[in-house]
């Protein structure tokens, strides 16, 4: 489903991405980790078009999508929760919600049930405003509002930063249901590793801008994080 192809980019004179070649394929939940500073969050906004791409090809659906603007990646269906979740803390949950629907492909402009369903207490809470809300149900109206777009892809950036354990679990368990129950697609960016063995089927490790190591969850050994996890 996603591709890239020799992804390079810099800050500057610094290179921060080198020759990065990814797969994810329909269906599949992929961990992106690292420690801080190695890449994973400048990927993303490579991925969502916040930043150019330097060198190399960004695939989605067999369709080469580099030169594609942050609106256009959100209509073919890539749902971004960035870290920070960055929702508007002045308008009301409904209102931050709503704010994806004219992104939507078919149309739509009421928000699903499914996001409700998922999140109880967006509907319970849907006339208060965004930054009211604890950090946990915030990270909960990050996602659902990028669920409003009826994604192919989920992109997340650290979701259980910052986020009470039992709302850390809860959005487990939300995840998996999207990725194993939906067949949602879900590329993950996350530092704590039990979260991470919880709901992914493979992880890609960078190192320095570079892919070091990938495979299946299972195969993520203590060497491995030792040499590229471990602080």
């Amino acid at each position: 489903m996603l591709k890239l192809s020799g992804i390079n980019q810099f800050y500057g004179q610094s290179h921060t991405l080198w020759d990065l070649d990814i797969e994810i394929a329909q269906g599949e939940c992929l961990c992106l980790m690292g420690r801080n500073g190695v890449g994973k969050t400048t990927l993303l906004n490579v991925l969502m078009g916040q930043l150019p791409v330097k060198s190399g090809q960004i695939e989605f659906d067999g369709q080469d999508i580099s030169k594609f603007s942050v609106e256009r990646r959100a209509e073919i269906g890539i749902g971004y929760v960035p870290q920070g979740r960055q929702i508007f803390p002045l308008l009301t949950v409904e209102e931050n919600l709503k704010i994806g629907l004219p992104a939507r492909r078919d149309g739509k402009r009421q928000i699903p049930d499914q996001v409700y369903e998922l999140f109880p207490v967006l509907k319970e809470m849907k006339q208060r405003r965004g930054g009211d809300l604890s950090g946990g149900q915030q990270q909960q109206l990050a996602i659902g509002r990028a669920l409003v777009l009826d994604p192919k892809l989920l992109i997340l950036d650290e979701p259980t930063e910052g986020i009470q354990p039992n709302i850390v679990s809860e959005i487990g368990d939300i995840i998996r249901k999207l990725n194993r129950d939906i067949g949602l697609t879900v590329l993950l960016v996350e530092q704590k590793l039990p979260f991470a063995r919880k709901v992914g089927d493979r992880f890609c490790l960078l190192d320095r801008g570079r892919r070091v190591a990938d495979g299946l969850m299972a195969d993520l050994n203590e060497g491995l994080i030792k040499e590229y996890l471990t602080v």
